[in-house]
C-alpha cells in the first residue's frame, strides 16, 4: 500500500494513521456492535495530509488511494481486523483449488448488488481484471500484480494478446474461475489487490474519462459509498445500505477534512471536530501519557529513492560508491525524530521486521544485514572514491518530498545531515502536493526521493519484487541479473520448496543492499490519539489498506 497499496506508504499520513483464520466462513461478519439499539448517528471525523490521488480501482498505487477503495468496494475476499482473510464477494470456505494449485474456482454470494441495485456477477470480476490488465488503461500496479502470475497477463501487456485471452472467465453468474501460470502460495492475500476488484461493465463505459473523479461517477459495491467529495479539502463516505452485509457494519458515516499541518489538525482533535489524530515530532512526547495516546506498528518500510537513470545526474546514481555514500551517510534516528518524533524504528534493510517467518525454523526474515548502516566514516570513504571515479569536488542533487508538515521536516533533516556529512553535496529540496510526488516518481522526473512500501499480501516477494529490472515499480532503475533470477525462481520453480525459495528471497535482497539499490530509512510506527469511543482502529492492518472500516464502531 501502495501499494499500497501500494507506493504505501509514501510520506502521507493518515490523521488516523498513514494508505490488508479463524472459522473460515465469514456468511455472517463478525459482530462489531452494529446491531445495538440506538437511534444515534454513529460518525467518525478524522483527517488526511492529502486529498485523494484516485478512486480508480485499477489506477491506485498508494495508500491513501486504497485505503478508500476498499472502503467504497469489495473483491472476492477482504481483510478483517489482525490480518484474517474472509469471504467478501466469494464465499471462502467454498472456494476450491486444483490439484496443482492452478486453478481456482471462486463461488460467489447472490445477495451481492452494487449502489444502483444491479447484481454483482462473475462477469463483472472478469470485466474489472480484463481492464486491470489492458495496456490502453495504464494501470501502474496490474502489470506488476498479475504478469507472470494470472495466464496471459504479460502477453496482454506487452501487445501480443487481448485482454479477453486473461486466464479469467465465468462459468456461470455465480462461478468465477481463475487460471494461474504458477501456484501463488499466499494467492488468499494476493486478491485483496483493489487491482481485483469487479467492475460494472456499463457503468465504467458509460462514464468514459469521466469514470471514478467524483461520487456521482463511482458505482460503489462496498460497506460504504462516496457522497461528497471536494478537492483538497475532504470527502465524506456513508453506510451503504445496499451491501449485502449492511446489518453488520456499524458506521453510519465517515468525515475526512484534509488538514496538512499537523497542528493544526491536533487542534480540531482537542476540540472535539476530530475523533482521531496522528502525531508527530514534539506531539509525540507531550502527549505520551495521555490515556488516549496509541503506537501503532506498521508493517512499512521507508527509504531514499536514487534515480539510476533519465536524469542529469543518472551517472553519479549508477556509481555504487555514491549511492553507499548517500544511504550510508545521514542519522536514521535523527530523522525518525526530527520528523516523527515517534517510536518508528530505523532500519538497514528493505523487508520489515517481524512480516514473515522462516517456514521451518520460525526465525524472522531479517537476520541483520547492516551494509547500509548509518556510519560516517565509512560514507566519506564511499564518498571520496566517488569523488575520484568520477572527478567532482561538489555537486548539486535534488531531494523530491511532500508538502506536508512531515514531509518538509524530512526536506529538512535530509539536507541538514547529507551536506554535513559529505562534504561537497548540495541538496536542493523539493516540495510538492503528493499526487505531484507520485507523478514526478513515476515519470522518472527526480533524483533523489524519500518513499517506502507497505506490503500487498503476506509474504517477502511484496517487497523483493519491485526492484527487478524493466518492473513495472522499479522507477529507481535498479539492475541486477542475479538479483533478477533469484526472483524470478521465487516466482517459479521454488514455489514447491518453501525453505529454498525463503533463502532466495533473503540472498536477493542482500545483493540490493550490497548495492545500495537503495537507501533504508526506517520501519515505521504510527503515534495516535484516538477517542475512547472510538473501536476496531486500536491495530493496524499486517497488509494491504491500514484498516478495515466495516469493523470500526463507535461506543459512547
Amino acid at each position: 500500500m501502495k501499494s499500497k497499496w501500494l507506493y504505501l506508504l509514501l510520506v502521507t499520513l493518515f490523521t488516523m494513521t498513514l494508505v490488508a483464520c479463524g472459522s473460515g466462513n465469514d456468511d455472517s461478519a463478525q459482530d462489531n456492535g452494529a446491531a445495538d439499539d440506538t437511534s444515534e448517528e454513529k460518525v467518525l471525523n478524522i483527517s488526511s495530509s492529502s486529498d485523494i490521488p484516485t478512486l480508480d480501482p485499477i489506477m491506485t498505487e498508494d495508500n491513501v488511494s486504497t485505503q478508500w477503495i476498499d472502503t467504497i468496494y469489495e473483491g472476492l475476499y477482504r481483510q478483517a481486523p489482525g490480518g484474517e482473510i474472509v469471504s467478501g464477494i466469494a464465499k471462502i470456505e467454498e472456494t476450491e483449488v486444483s490439484e496443482d494449485g492452478l486453478t481456482y474456482t471462486f463461488h460467489l454470494r447472490e445477495d451481492a448488488k452494487w449502489a444502483n441495485g444491479d447484481p454483482v456477477t462473475a462477469h463483472d470480476f472478469v470485466y474489472g481484471w480484463q481492464r486491470a490488465t489492458d495496456p490502453a488503461n495504464g494501470s501502474f500496479y496490474g502489470n506488476y500484480l498479475m504478469s507472470g502470475k494470472i495466464k496471459n497477463a504479460t502477453e496482454i501487456f506487452a501487445g501480443d494478446m487481448a485482454p479477453e485471452e486473461l486466464g479469467v472467465k465465468a462459468a456461470d453468474d455465480y462461478t468465477f474461475v481463475v487460471e494461474l501460470e504458477v501456484p501463488i502460495p499466499y494467492f488468499d492475500s494476493y486478491v485483496i489487490n483493489s487491482n481485483f476488484l469487479p467492475a460494472h461493465k456499463e457503468f465504467v463505459e458509460e462514464q468514459g474519462d469521466k469514470f471514478s473523479l467524483s461520487p456521482d461517477s463511482i458505482l460503489s459495491n462496498g460497506p460504504f459509498k462516496l457522497t461528497e467529495w471536494k478537492a483538497d479539502n475532504g470527502w465524506t463516505v456513508e453506510k451503504n445500505e445496499d451491501y449485502w452485509d449492511a446489518e453488520n457494519v456499524a458506521l453510519d458515516a465517515i468525515n475526512v477534512k484534509v488538514i496538512k499541518e499537523t497542528n493544526t489538525a491536533l487542534s480540531n482533535y482537542e476540540v472535539g471536530d476530530l475523533d482521531r489524530v496522528t502525531l508527530s515530532g514534539s506531539q509525540v512526547n507531550e502527549n505520551r501519557t495521555n490515556p488516549e495516546f496509541m503506537s501503532l506498528t506498521e508493517s512499512s518500510v521507508f527509504y531514499v529513492k536514487l534515480n539510476q537513470e533519465s536524469t542529469e545526474k543518472s551517472e553519479y546514481m549508477q556509481n555504487v560508491n555514491f549511492r553507499k555514500a548517500i544511504a550510508k551517510g545521514f542519522d536514521k534516528q535523527a530523522y525518525i525524530d526530527v520528523a516523527y518524533g515517534n517510536d518508528s524504528v530505523p532500519v538497514d534493510t528493505l523487508v520489515p521486521y517481524e512480516f514473515v517467518q522462516h517456514p521451518e525454523s520460525g526465525e524472522d526474515f531479517q537476520t541483520g544485514n547492516e551494509a547500509l548502516a548509518y556510519d560516517v566514516e565509512a560514507a566519506q570513504e564511499f564518498w571520496n572514491k566517488a569523488k575520484e571515479e568520477l572527478g567532482f569536488e561538489e555537486v548539486s542533487v535534488s531531494f523530491l518530498s511532500g508538502d506536508s508538515d512531515v514531509a518538509k521536516k524530512i526536506s529538512e533533516v535530509m539536507k541538514t545531515e547529507l551536506e554535513k556529512n559529505l562534504p561537497g553535496l548540495t541538496l536542493e529540496t523539493v516540495n510538492v502536493p503528493w499526487a505531484q510526488q507520485l507523478d514526478l516518481m513515476r515519470s522518472g522526473d527526480y533524483e533523489l526521493a524519500v518513499s517506502g512500501w507497505g506490503p500487498d499480501y503476506k509474504d517477502a516477494i511484496s517487497f523483493v519484487d519491485i526492484f527487478v529490472t524493466g518492473g513495472e515499480n522499479n522507477d529507481v532503475g535498479y539492475s541486477n541479473e542475479e538479483y533478477d533470477a533469484l526472483v524470478k525462481a521465487a516466482k517459479t520453480e521454488l514455489f514447491n520448496d518453501p525453505v529454498k525459495r525463503f533463502e532466495s528471497l533473503q540472498q536477493a535482497e542482500d545483493i540490493l543492499l550490497e548495492e545500495a539499490g537503495i537507501a533504508p530509512i526506517m520501519q515505521r510506527k504510527t503515534s495516535v490519539l484516538s477517542k475512547s469511543y472510538v473501536k476496531g482502529l486500536e491495530k493496524m492492518n499486517p497488509f494491504g489498506n491500514n484498516y478495515s472500516f466495516k469493523y470500526v464502531d463507535i461506543q459512547k
